[in-house]
């Protein structure tokens, strides 16, 4: 959305309506911008529907491989593999974290 400087002043309500649903309001002034209203930026955490629209965009939500059923989420899941790679020790199922 876009407003001029006398238009950013009469309808600033709904600007901020505008920026609250998520959208950036540039605020012109002689026709260049000069400012933007918008949602705070994001500190920290992970922004799943920011990822879920990038998967979208590359095609990555047509998988077409094997179906990832339980059996693959058991091998998936087996912390052998770890254990092998980091050279970690288990003598109970709590503890990853000394090496051998």
């Amino acid at each position: 959305m876009e407003m001029s400087v006398r238009e950013a002043r009469a309808q600033f309500a709904a600007a901020l309506a505008a920026a609250e649903r998520g959208e950036r309001v540039t605020i012109t002034k002689n026709g260049k911008p000069v400012a933007e209203l918008g949602p705070p930026t994001r500190r920290g955490g992970f922004d799943w529907a920011h990822a879920e629209r990038v998967r979208v965009e590359l095609g990555l939500d047509k998988y077409d491989g094997p179906p990832l059923d339980e059996k693959w989420l058991e091998e998936f899941n087996d912390p052998a593999p770890m254990r092998e790679l980091f050279g970690l020790d288990r003598d109970d199922e709590d503890d990853f974290r000394r090496p051998r």
